[in-house]
C-alpha cells in the first residue's frame, strides 16, 4: 500500500490525498488553495478557467505524480472548496465517479451548473455508514462527524491490505447545534477491526484544548445579537457561506428582533440553495435571499428608503474578499451608507494569510472611520484541537499516523503528539510534503 500526499501538506487548503493497493487507487479530497485562488482571480467563486494557470498559481494541486494512476474514485468529504473546489479542473484527468454526501454533491453541482462546466465524471450520492464498493479490492465508508458545514465525513477506505481512515476537517461536538453528533461508535469498532493508517488534520494540533461546540457560538452571537442596543441601526452580519448551522443561528435571532432577513451575495445563494436541495433547511421561506450586483444594488437602496432598523443584512465577504458584497458596500459600489454605531458582525475568525488580513484590515479601517460598532471572532472553529486529536488516537488506535491539512508547524504539532502517545518517527508517524509518498 502507498499513501500519496498530493496538496495540503505543506499548507492549510489544495487538500488532496491518494491511496494506491493493488494497482488501484483512491483520491480523497480535490481542493483549492484559497488565498492564492483568490490573488489569482479576485473572487471566492469556482471560475471556468485553465487548470494549468492554476496549477502556476498553486491554487490546485499538482497531480503529475499520480495521473498516470488506476484511479477507481475521487471522495471529497464535504462542501468547502478547499476540500472540493480542484474537482472542476482536476477530475476529468481520471475516469472515476466523484462520491460524497448529499450536501456536498449538491454544492458541486451547484458550482458545476453555475460556471457552465460539463464534466465527464459521474456524481454520486452516498449516505453516511453505508460501505461503498469502488472495485473487487477498495471499499469506501463515509462516517459522520461535525464541522462548519453540513454532512462532513470521515472516509475509511477498506482495502485487502487494511482500513486507512481520513480524517480531515473535523470537531467532536457534543452539542452541534445542527445536525447528529459524530459516530463515535463506528470509530471504535474501526479500531477494534484494526486501521492500518490514520491521515488526520493538524490545524490545531498545538492548541492544548478541546475545541468548543458550535452551541457555544451560537451563545456568543445571541450576546451581540440580542445583548446590544441596534435600536435604529443597520445591522449586517458576515460568515462563511457554506456555515449552515450558523445561518441557522443567525436567522434565528433576527426573527427575535424582528427584523426582515436579507442574504446578499452569490456564495450565500449557492450553499443556501444547496442545502434547500437535499431538504436540509428552508431558508427561502424566512429570507429573502440576492445573489447578483446589480439586484443586490437596487435592494440596498431600497432597504435605505425603508429603513435599514428594520433589517438584518447577512452578507458575503468575511474575509474582507474584494469582490464580496462588504467590501463593495464599504468601497461605496453599492451606495450603502453607513452610519455611526451600525453593527457590523463579523462571525468568524480572520483566516491568517497576508492577503485576508491585508483585505480585512482595510474593510475594519474604512468602518471604524464611519463609526461602526464592530464584532469580531463571534466564532468557534470546525476543527479538532489537541485533546480532540488525542481521543480521535485513543478510539481508533491506528498501527501509523500521518499528519495532513496543515503548515509545517502545524503538522510537526501533530508529529509531537503523536510521538507523545508512543508512536515513533518515520516508522509509525510520517511527516510529509506535498509530492511524497511513503509504503506501509
Amino acid at each position: 500500500m502507498k499513501i500519496h500526499a498530493v496538496g495540503g501538506y505543506n499548507e492549510v487548503g489544495k487538500n488532496m490525498t491518494c491511496v494506491e493497493v493493488g494497482g488501484e487507487a483512491v483520491i480523497l479530497d480535490m481542493g483549492i488553495h484559497l488565498e492564492n485562488y483568490i490573488k489569482y482571480t479576485e473572487d471566492e467563486d469556482i471560475l471556468n478557467i485553465n487548470p494549468e494557470e492554476l496549477v502556476d498559481a498553486g491554487a490546485i494541486p499538482d497531480i503529475a505524480g499520480i495521473r498516470h494512476l488506476n484511479v477507481k474514485g475521487i471522495i471529497p468529504t464535504h462542501a468547502h472548496l478547499d476540500h472540493l473546489g480542484a474537482i472542476p479542473f482536476q477530475s476529468q484527468n481520471f475516469d472515476a465517479d466523484v462520491l460524497g454526501t448529499p450536501y456536498t454533491t449538491a454544492v458541486l453541482n451547484s458550482t458545476l451548473v453555475n460556471e457552465k462546466i460539463k464534466l465527464k465524471n459521474k456524481i454520486k450520492t452516498l449516505t453516511h455508514h453505508s460501505v461503498h464498493p469502488l472495485s473487487s479490492n477498495i471499499k469506501v465508508e463515509l462516517i459522520n462527524v461535525t464541522h462548519s458545514t453540513p454532512q462532513t465525513a470521515m472516509v475509511a477506505v477498506h482495502t485487502r491490505e487494511g482500513i486507512i481512515l481520513y480524517a480531515n476537517d473535523f470537531k467532536f461536538d457534543l452539542y452541534p447545534t445542527f445536525g447528529k453528533k459524530p459516530n463515535f461508535e463506528r470509530l471504535e469498532e474501526l479500531g477494534k477491526k484494526g486501521v492500518r493508517a490514520l491521515i488526520v488534520d493538524s490545524t490545531y494540533a498545538e492548541y492544548a484544548m478541546k475545541m468548543p461546540s458550535e452551541s457555544v457560538a451560537k451563545q456568543m452571537l445571541k450576546d451581540v445579537m440580542l445583548g446590544t442596543n441596534s435600536k435604529g441601526k443597520a445591522m449586517i452580519v458576515t460568515t462563511f457561506a457554506s456555515h449552515i448551522a450558523r445561518l441557522n443561528s443567525i436567522i434565528d435571532f433576527g426573527r427575535k428582533l424582528g427584523r426582515k432577513i436579507v442574504f446578499l451575495g452569490r456564495s450565500l445563494g449557492k450553499y443556501t440553495h444547496a442545502a434547500e436541495s437535499v431538504g436540509l433547511v428552508n431558508f427561502s421561506k424566512e429570507v429573502e435571499i440576492v445573489k447578483y450586483s446589480k439586484k443586490i444594488k437596487r435592494k440596498l437602496k431600497h432597504i435605505q428608503r425603508d429603513g435599514v432598523h428594520k433589517y438584518l443584512l447577512v452578507v458575503t465577504g468575511h474575509q474582507g474578499e474584494p469582490k464580496s458584497t462588504l467590501a463593495k458596500m464599504v468601497d461605496n459600489k453599492m451606495d450603502f451608507k453607513f452610519r455611526s454605531e451600525d453593527h457590523v458582525i463579523f462571525s468568524c475568525k480572520t483566516i491568517p494569510t497576508p492577503t485576508n488580513i491585508a483585505n480585512r484590515d482595510y474593510i475594519e479601517r474604512v468602518l471604524a472611520e464611519d463609526g461602526v460598532r464592530i464584532f469580531k471572532d463571534i466564532h468557534q472553529s470546525g476543527h479538532a484541537a489537541r485533546e480532540d486529536l488525542r481521543d480521535l488516537i485513543n478510539l481508533v488506535k491506528p498501527e501509523h499516523i500521518i499528519p495532513a491539512h496543515g503548515t509545517r508547524k502545524m503538522t510537526a504539532a501533530m508529529n509531537g503528539l503523536a510521538e507523545d502517545m508512543g508512536y515513533k518517527a518515520d516508522r509509525s508517524v510520517h511527516l510529509m510534503h506535498n509530492g511524497s509518498n511513503v509504503r506501509l
